[in-house]
């Protein structure tokens, strides 16, 4: 069974061979700068270049046991297509908003939209397409940023919070123009060749939103991506949500994503009991990742799994200073049960 029949027929809850294991790129970025130089493709460069940008994730697959690519390898891609001011960081470090596009509001009709055929959309279309030509049996993830995640990548984060209590008509227009954005850069990522979308909103938490303003910002705009890439598509999607779920409760099972990812600050465990019918991903800690030697992650791997993880990945995006040694041996965890 190769790496995309296996991990399309967990999607669809039917038997296979073993778990899959994933790192699906975005804000759960899988390079790190042993991989950078066994590629021979660095940060920053690669975040602007298609064939650096396939370069990498491809290598994350065949050097460190990640069983899909997936691109871009950060939450700015959106932002600056919108307006936002990027910096592009370094070796070391990912893209950051620097400076955002609007300062009130009632400035979003003035957002551009976004252009697939230019800037770092273009590339990470393209870099899709390179990644589809050469890996028939692995499956290609495009990765969004959330909503919410690109909203306050727009606008100062503390205005738009604050705005759900006082200017709830404002935040929504926001919302539907980021979601309308979303799916129009989702679309090209999809018909580029990509099997599956991840849409990571980090900004989203349960600690910031609390259940009934994540029930009225979040899930719609996240539903209206997923419904309309299955529909349109038949392609499924990925939600990874940061933070304790716990605030949030059993309002996760109306998200509409066929799986939910969560970090290492949620057990499995809470996830399976607040959306039981959800195919649920990770959540191996990435301080392990980074800081710890083979064999914790190993027991890690393996510990997840017993809890319940259908999908192994890490709990959020891997450091850069990562070995790939450690990489490894999260893949060893779906191969070395006990």
């Amino acid at each position: 069974m190769d790496e995309r029949t296996r991990l399309l027929d967990v999607l669809q809850k039917r038997t296979v061979d073993r778990h899959p294991v994933l790192c699906p790129g975005g804000m759960m970025n899988m390079v790190v700068t042993e991989l950078m130089d066994a590629a021979e493709s660095w940060w920053p460069k690669a975040h602007s270049y298609p064939e650096e940008m396939a370069r990498l994730t491809l290598a994350a697959n065949r050097l460190a046991g990640i069983e899909n690519v997936g691109v871009p390898f950060c939450m700015t891609v959106e932002a600056e297509a919108m307006g936002a001011l990027i910096d592009m960081g370094s070796r070391s470090t990912e893209p950051r908003v620097a400076s955002y596009a609007i300062s009130h509001l009632d400035d979003v009709d003035r957002l551009p939209a976004i252009d697939v055929t230019k800037g770092r959309a273009k590339v990470c279309v393209e870099a899709v397409r390179i990644l589809r030509q050469k890996l028939p049996g692995t499956p290609v993830i495009a990765n969004l940023t959330g909503p919410v995640s690109l909203a306050t990548s727009l606008i100062d984060p503390l205005l738009f919070y604050r705005a759900m209590i006082t200017s709830k008509t404002g935040v929504h227009r926001l919302m539907k123009t980021v979601t309308r954005n979303l799916s129009e850069f989702g679309s090209a990522l999809i018909e580029a060749g990509a099997d599956l979308v991840c849409i990571a909103d980090p900004s989203a938490t349960g600690e910031l939103l609390g259940r009934k303003s994540f029930s009225e910002f979040t899930i719609p705009y996240i539903n209206e991506l997923t419904v309309y890439f299955r529909e349109k598509y038949k392609v499924p999607c990925i939600v990874h949500i940061c933070g304790r779920i716990r605030p949030l409760g059993t309002v996760l099972s109306a998200l509409e994503a066929e799986v939910l990812s969560v970090d290492s600050i949620t057990s499995i465990k809470v996830l399976k009991e607040y959306a039981p019918d959800k195919i649920a991903m990770g959540n191996v800690s990435t301080y392990l990742l980074a800081e710890g030697d083979p064999e914790r992650v190993l027991r890690s791997g393996k510990l997840c799994l017993k809890r319940g993880a259908d999908i192994l990945a890490p709990a959020c995006g891997i450091s850069p200073l990562t070995s790939i040694a450690n990489i490894k041996a999260l893949s060893r965890a779906v191969l070395d049960r006990d």
